[in-house]
């Protein structure tokens, strides 16, 4: 008997693109169709056909307090009730801005958007507009949405569709990026010694969360930092994933390295569309209207209902116990984990840093995109099939983060190991 979601998803392939509206929604990777989502609470996802799941996507990364907090909702409500949109300014942009400036350490001025795409072709841009210069440095695996520059070697759902570049990209633009392997510090700095003069920006994931959870080897980032200050290259973190989600300062913080630019975004705008790029004042003061007038706008930007739902969700970030309760959850996960695998005497990989993580169905340590490729796809797949099917909702795709959140509590923790243990060994 065909499912409710089988057929919505018929019905949607008519009318959109694959049936989906962002490729990573798609389970082209893994077989089958999609889940149509009728509601979520909390740490659980339902579908139209009535199904349970313990979510682990969490709309990719930004719902820290799980589906439907009733501070985030309540925000909504309020601002919905006033107007939905005013293309003017509001007093909540100004106070989302100071607490984005308060938490994380490089961002001294921010300006805000819709996605993180649009943050980090922004943050490009302004770089370019700042030094003069066109070039690019990105890195093999990184995704950084889909402008014109990061199509080259992506991560994501590039990557998950083994498209490494995009048909549409002027080669003048392909020309421009150049592309070096993830925590390899001395292929950036031969690149940048052989670019000099001509390098705007060095973009990078400090936590690449788009070809799974790869974390930077120690030396790596300060590398970065170092190579940006010798070339007057502009270093622009993406922490659209990493920020607020490895802890209250993102990857920065934890690190310790304070890039120039910084993109963040999903956790920014409390599940609804929102992000924001920032970062030192004398490069900010480029953009429209002010400086040399880099030029960024949008109708929606800076949105009353998202400016809510961020600000709701950065105060509750900031009250005790909070990144104290998501990183027990998260090392209560991976110990867990990691703790199956040698019941069933398996040596993948487990990565994590904070609240986002990934399970490698490869033996080899995975720290680049090349590590990463000797993933077995074949087994991974029926895994997500064997978790999906004990009610654990994982991303579709072997090149993903697991994303907790403060309300998976030790039920859900407890229901999640053991299908994880029963998966596994249904797949060996």
């Amino acid at each position: 008997m065909e499912t409710s979601s089988a057929a919505a998803f018929a019905q949607a392939q008519q009318l959109i693109p694959g049936g989906v509206n962002s490729p990573a929604r798609a389970f082209g990777a893994v077989g089958g169709g999609p889940r149509f989502i009728d509601r979520g609470a909390g740490a659980r996802l339902y579908d139209i056909d009535g199904e349970e799941y313990i979510d682990y996507v969490c709309s990719w990364g930004p719902l820290i307090f799980g589906h439907a907090h009733p501070r985030v909702v309540a925000a909504v409500q309020d601002a919905c009730a006033r107007g939905t949109s005013f293309g003017a300014p509001t007093p909540v942009e100004t106070d989302l801005a100071a607490r984005i400036a308060a938490m994380v350490p490089a961002v001294e001025m921010v300006r805000m958007v819709n996605s993180g795409t649009e943050a980090t072709m922004s943050a490009v841009r302004l770089a370019r507009g700042h030094t003069g210069r066109d070039k690019i440095i990105k890195f093999e695996g990184c995704w950084h949405g889909h402008g014109d520059s990061f199509l080259i070697k992506a991560g994501s759902s590039a990557l998950t569709l083994g498209a490494p570049d995009s048909p549409g990209i002027p080669q003048g633009v392909a020309d421009s990026t150049l592309t070096v392997a993830y925590n390899d510090a001395d292929a950036v700095r031969t690149t940048a010694r052989d670019n000099s003069g001509q390098i705007a920006a060095i973009i990078v994931e400090p936590v690449a969360g788009n070809m799974g959870t790869v974390l930077p080897r120690a030396g790596f980032l300060q590398a970065l930092r170092q190579i940006a200050d010798e070339e007057d290259i502009v270093l622009i973190f993406d922490e659209v994933i990493t920020g607020f989600r490895v802890g209250p300062g993102g990857a920065q913080a934890h690190y310790g390295i304070e890039p120039d630019l910084t993109c963040l975004g999903k956790i920014v705008g409390g599940g609804l569309p929102a992000a924001a790029y920032g970062g030192k004042r004398e490069i900010m003061q480029n953009v429209s209207p002010l400086g040399v007038k880099v030029s960024q706008a949008g109708t929606l930007s800076g949105n009353p209902l998202a400016m809510a739902a961020g600000l709701a969700q950065l105060e509750m970030l900031g009250e005790p116990g909070v990144y104290e309760s998501l990183e027990a959850t998260s090392a209560a996960l991976a110990e867990g984990m990691a703790e199956n695998l040698r019941r069933l005497d398996l040596k993948y990989a487990i990565n994590r840093v904070g609240g986002m993580m990934c399970m490698f169905f490869t033996e080899r340590e995975v720290v680049d995109f090349a590590s990463v490729g000797t993933v077995d796809l074949e087994r991974f797949n029926c895994y997500f099939w064997a978790m999906l099917e004990r009610g654990i909702y994982l991303a579709p795709s072997q090149y993903e983060c697991m994303f907790p959140s403060v309300v998976h509590g030790d039920a859900e923790v407890e229901e999640t190991l053991r299908s994880h243990y029963e998966a596994l060994k249904a797949v060996h």
